[in-house]
């Protein structure tokens, strides 16, 4: 089983490197599907039920929409460590 989840994932990062020339809403699919993909191979890793599955594949295209959505205006967010964050230019 780690073997097809080390495969998939080594072609996932392969697919994404291929993402330079993508517009804002092509970006932002790529973004949920591979963050849906994230949460469903985690769940997978941690042997989780039927309902955490679909919780960790939401919660990952959630968190890949974020991550492709940051990445189409260069904008970053930084953490003040009292709970709050700002966004800034990234590095």
């Amino acid at each position: 089983m780690k073997t097809k989840i080390t495969a998939f994932a080594a072609a996932a990062l392969m697919t994404l490197t291929a993402c330079d020339n993508l517009t804002s809403e092509q970006r932002t699919v790529v973004g949920v599907t591979g963050g849906a993909a994230a949460g469903l191979i985690a769940a997978e890793a941690l042997d989780a039920n039927k309902n955490w599955r679909i919780i960790a594949a939401l919660a990952g295209a959630a968190a890949g929409t974020i991550v492709a959505q940051n990445q189409a205006t260069n904008t970053c967010a930084y953490a003040r460590g009292d709970g709050t964050y700002y966004e800034a230019p990234c590095p």
